[in-house]
C-alpha cells in the first residue's frame, strides 16, 4: 500500500511505498501555503485509508473465498472491487451521498470531503492523478505486472496466486536457486514462495541423498539461530509435499492462516489443539530433561503461527530460501569429509542435482 504524508519542510503531499528491497517515495503536490495543518494531514490520512482497502482487494481477491454467493464473503469482495470505478468521480462530487456504501467507496468520500474543505483546484486535479495511477497500479499487479509503481506488491501477502507469475518464479530460481533480487521485486512472494517451495523440496531430497539422512533431519538442521521458526514452516512445507499435496496448496495454506491470525484468530480448533499439543509436549520434555526448572504452562508463549503475520508471504518466501541455502551448506559439509573436491566443483555439483531434481517433478509445481 502507499503511505501518504506532509513534507514541513517543503510544504508537500508525498506518497510512499515499499518495494521488496527498500522504500520508494515521490511528491504528489505542493500544497498551498494558506492551507490549515489538520486539513492536509487528513488529507495524508484518508489517502493512505483509500490505498489500504483498495489494496486489499488485491490480497484478498473474490476467486480465493470457497463461498461465492450472495451476500457471501466471496460476494462482498466482488463489490468492493468492482467500486474502483466509482472512486475518482467521487473524488469530484460536490455533494457526497449518505446512502450506505462499501469500504472502497467511504473511503474515496472521505477524501472528497477533504478536498472540499482544502477548495483548491489545482491540488484536486493533482491527487486525483495520484489516485487514479495508485488505482492503475493495482490492476497492473493483478496482472501478474510488478513494475513501476505495481512494485509495491512485491512487499504484499496475497490469497492467490497467478500461475504466470509462479511460472516466471520458477524461471528465476532455475537461474538462481538460492534467490535472486528479481525473484524479491518483480514477483508476487506468494507466487515466490510457491516455486520456492518445490525448489526446496528438490534441495531436500538431493541432500537427503548425498548424506543419508532422512528429509525431516535435513531439515532439522537448519541454522534455528538465523531463523527461528523457519524449521517448522519448512517442516510442513516438506511433510505436505511428500506426502503428495502441491507446492501451491501448502504455501497458500501457510500464507491464508497466517492472514487469518493477522486478523485476530485462528482458522480451524484443529491448528490450536495442534499448537496446544505441542507446547505442552515441549514443557513435558523440558521438565524431564531438567526437574529443576519450575515451568508455568501459563508463561510460555504459545506462536500462533511459523510466520510473520504481518508480512507472512515475503516470510515464508525468504524461510524456503534459507532452507535451500541450508541444504547446501549441510551437502557442503558431508561431501567434504567424503572427497576433497574444491568448493567450487561441490557447489556446482549440488545446483545441478537440485536443478534436475526440480526438473523431474515439474509437473506438480502448477
Amino acid at each position: 500500500m502507499t503511505r501518504y504524508a506532509i513534507d514541513r519542510a517543503r510544504n508537500a503531499l508525498t506518497a510512499q511505498w515499499s518495494t521488496g528491497i527498500g522504500d520508494t517515495a515521490i511528491t504528489v503536490t505542493e500544497l498551498p501555503s494558506s492551507s490549515l495543518r489538520h486539513h492536509t494531514m487528513r488529507l495524508a490520512a484518508c489517502l493512505t485509508e483509500l490505498s489500504t482497502i483498495c489494496w486489499r482487494c488485491y490480497t484478498h481477491p473474490a476467486a480465493a473465498t470457497d463461498q461465492q454467493g450472495p451476500g457471501s464473503l466471496g460476494w462482498h469482495r466482488r463489490q468492493e472491487r468492482d467500486a474502483f470505478t466509482t472512486i475518482l468521480p467521487t473524488l469530484t462530487t460536490k455533494s457526497i451521498s449518505s446512502s450506505p456504501a462499501t469500504k472502497v467507496e467511504e473511503a474515496a468520500r472521505s477524501v472528497g470531503r477533504v478536498l472540499r474543505d482544502l477548495d483548491g483546484t489545482q491540488l484536486t486535479t493533482r491527487v486525483i492523478t495520484d489516485v487514479a495511477a495508485e488505482l492503475a497500479a493495482v490492476e497492473q499487479a493483478e496482472r501478474g505486472d510488478l513494475s513501476g509503481r505495481a512494485e509495491q506488491a512485491a512487499a504484499l501477502s496475497r490469497e492467490d496466486a497467478s500461475p504466470l507469475q509462479v511460472s516466471q518464479a520458477d524461471t528465476l530460481l532455475q537461474r538462481h536457486p538460492f534467490g535472486s533480487e528479481a525473484l524479491r521485486t518483480q514477483i508476487d512472494p506468494t507466487a515466490a514462495a510457491i516455486a520456492a517451495a518445490h525448489w526446496l523440496y528438490a534441495a531436500v531430497a538431493i541432500t537427503a541423498r548425498r548424506t543419508g539422512m532422512h528429509p525431516v533431519q535435513v531439515i532439522a538442521a537448519t541454522d534455528q539461530q538465523a531463523k527461528p521458526l523457519a524449521t517448522e514452516s519448512l517442516s510442513d512445507v516438506i511433510a505436505l509435499i511428500g506426502a503428495g499435496g502441491r507446492p501451491r496448496d501448502v504455501a497458500m495454506l501457510l500464507v491464508r492462516n497466517a492472514l487469518h491470525v493477522a486478523e485476530g484468530h485462528l482458522r480451524g480448533i484443529t491448528e490450536a489443539r495442534h499448537r496446544i499439543t505441542a507446547a505442552e509436549q515441549l514443557i513435558e520434555k523440558a521438565q524431564a530433561d531438567h526437574p529443576e526448572l519450575d515451568l508455568d504452562s501459563d508463561s510460555i508463549h504459545l506462536p500462533l503461527t511459523s510466520l510473520n503475520p504481518t508480512r507472512p508471504a515475503p516470510d515464508l518466501l525468504e524461510n524456503l530460501l534459507h532452507g535451500i541455502d541450508s541444504c547446501w551448506r549441510l551437502y557442503e559439509r558431508h561431501a567434504a569429509i567424503e572427497s576433497d573436491e574444491p568448493q567450487e566443483k561441490l557447489l556446482d555439483l549440488f545446483l545441478t542435482s537440485v536443478r534436475r531434481e526440480a526438473a523431474a517433478r515439474n509437473k506438480h509445481l502448477l
